[in-house]
């Protein structure tokens, strides 16, 4: 599954007194009611090495900037020791892709980093393996203060905040704007009633991949693990008559000669070929498909789709990605504000000017500059209008494999009106056969 000048925002005295949920402790400052003689002493400073993991990419020279010669990692955390003279921090860093995380991290949690970067999904895994600090205090207020509620949501496990998200994850509508109009795109089935020519496929989608297809149970009005996604005793109820009505609506779908099983990025040749109308992807693929379609380039939030006669609202799963801190830290309270500073506002910018790293930070994403950028907007409309948040549960792991064995057989044709009943209810047992 499968950055121009930066005005500085320093993190508050506040939020570095904040309690460390994680580590049980407290960061401390020099009182403002110091007697005169101890204010005159000079301030102390602790020596403190942080082992920082991140992404090739934050590490990689920018073309053009200066600043970010070593990548925009280092410039980050150098910028994080200017700001703290309290600390005298000495960085070590390894390369380690967000969806990595989860398996490098626990083959060695004593060896692994300080703080690192992951995929929300991964909690339930690097809270069980002891690899993951709880964030409390002034820190988990910036988390939910600061971001939307599914963002917030996204690095909430078992009611506790474990993570400072930075940029949110999910997946939207690409079309060719020659091809759909704006109220075109709104509705999967008008786009699908559309003449575009022999040759030409209206809609592109990954059937058998199990982080798309929940999109059609849940415009059925299906919920998974209850209505927020957070209730694993509620199960999944997709095997009810309107979810079955989704896997049929799929089966026809599938059939479709307008529509194609999306593989492998086969739909952006398809774009640049005029050949295909429409295809769901996220942010990755923006870059390719600009390329693709040029002045042509259109995206949106996710269309309604009519199941049993009744209009209802494609979702995508929502998470995002984030900092995390190692328990096994020795200097949880520096190791803690430097993830809240990495996944804070101010380097937020620096990741969407720098890599176009979307931000999920409230004020960025409503600035003039975001809200311009049509991939942006599409990505935090879709988060905000037409998305779920994909449950942080443990007993997600009944899912994955259960929904793209559905997937698939749809695609195959194995799944047909007849038994769709059957495949469905099967595929639901699979998806609840980890709740205890």
């Amino acid at each position: 599954m499968k950055a121009k000048k930066i005005v500085a925002t320093l993190l508050t005295a506040s939020m570095a007194a904040g309690m460390l949920a994680g580590c049980g402790g407290t960061a401390s400052k020099s009182s403002s009611k110091s007697s005169a003689s101890s204010s005159a002493k000079k301030t102390e400073t602790k020596d403190v090495t942080l082992t920082v993991w991140g992404p090739q990419e934050d590490q990689a020279a920018i073309e053009g900037k200066d600043e970010y010669k070593d990548g925009i990692l280092k410039y980050m955390c150098d910028k994080f020791n200017e700001d703290h003279p309290e600390w005298n921090i000495t960085f070590n860093y390894g390369v380690c892709s967000e969806g990595d995380a989860k398996d490098t991290v626990t083959k060695d949690v004593d060896n692994a980093a300080d703080v690192y970067m992951y995929a929300n999904d991964q909690i339930p895994t690097l809270v069980g393996a002891g690899a993951l600090a709880q964030i409390g205090g002034d820190y988990a207020k910036q988390v939910t203060d600061q971001n939307s509620q599914t963002i917030a949501t996204s690095v909430t496990f078992d009611g506790k905040v474990y993570g400072v998200p930075y940029t949110g994850n999910t997946w939207f509508l690409y079309y060719d704007k020659s091809k759909f109009s704006e109220e075109d795109v709104k509705s999967l089935d008008t786009m699908m009633s559309k003449d575009l020519g022999d040759g030409v496929t209206n809609f592109a989608f990954p059937l058998d991949n199990s982080w798309y297809i929940e999109a059609f149970y849940y415009a059925a009005g299906g919920t998974l693990f209850g209505a927020n996604g957070d209730d694993a005793k509620a199960k999944c109820d997709w095997d009810s008559d309107a979810g079955v009505a989704a896997t049929k609506y799929m089966v026809d779908l599938a059939k479709n000669p307008k529509f194609s099983n999306e593989k492998d990025g086969s739909s952006i040749a398809k774009f640049k070929d005029g050949k295909l109308g429409a295809y769901c992807s996220g942010s990755w693929d923006a870059a390719a498909i600009k390329e693709a379609l040029g002045d042509n380039f259109g995206c949106a939030q996710l269309p309604t789709v009519k199941i049993n006669g009744k209009d209802g609202q494609m979702c995508s799963f929502a998470g995002s990605k984030a900092i995390g801190v190692n328990p096994k830290c020795k200097d949880q309270d520096v190791a803690v504000a430097l993830a809240a500073y990495l996944g804070g506002e101010e380097c937020q910018k620096i990741r969407y000017e720098a890599r176009g790293i979307i931000p999920c930070n409230t004020e960025l994403a409503a600035s003039d500059e975001v809200q311009k950028d049509a991939v942006a907007a599409a990505q935090n409309n879709t988060i905000a209008n037409t998305s779920k948040t994909q449950p942080v549960l443990n007993e997600m792991g009944g899912y994955w494999d259960s929904a793209a064995t559905m997937g698939g057989e749809i695609v195959n044709g194995d799944v047909t009106a007849a038994n769709a009943a059957d495949k469905t209810k099967k595929m639901v047992e699979g998806i609840n056969s980890q709740i205890k």
